[in-house]
């Protein structure tokens, strides 16, 4: 059985754009073989064809190498690098030169701070105009200050 060619002018079936279903459409341009423009005959509204999806098949497996098989290195817990600061400064820190937190008070960095929910900080960054970044036990924390 003999295929007819497709020409401009034909009707075929796609997808409308406009009404958003398969209906007849009639060809308006093509390059070569490939059928570019068609005009809905339901609405006749023109866009560009759009043919059926072709489903692609699934690429031959390759076998994986030895150094690709290796296990991926455990990341780093974020705050572990907090605790070991922590830890190293932890041992110099003396209670009674803390300074007790306050709100507007004014704090250097290497500053000891004694907060009444975090406990005793290290102040690491002053950031301007009143915040402070201090290192605790937790972790980092961001504060308000003077």
């Amino acid at each position: 059985m003999a295929i007819k060619k497709l020409a401009a002018g034909d009707c075929i079936e796609a997808r409308c754009t406009r009404c958003r279903a398969v209906l007849n459409h009639t060809i308006v341009a093509m390059v070569g073989e490939k059928i570019i423009r068609v005009e809905c005959n339901t609405c006749r509204g023109m866009h560009n064809y759009r043919g059926e999806k072709t489903t692609k098949e699934p690429a031959a497996r390759t076998t994986r190498t030895a150094a690709a098989a290796a296990p991926r290195k455990a990341r780093k817990d974020p705050g572990a690098a907090e605790r070991e600061e922590w830890e190293s400064l932890s041992p110099a820190m003396e209670q009674g030169r803390a300074l007790p937190y306050d709100m507007n008070g004014k704090f250097r960095v290497n500053s000891l701070v004694a907060h009444p929910v975090f406990g005793l900080g290290v102040v690491k960054v002053v950031v301007p105009p009143n915040k402070m970044q201090v290192l605790f036990q937790d972790g980092k924390k961001l504060l308000r200050c003077g």
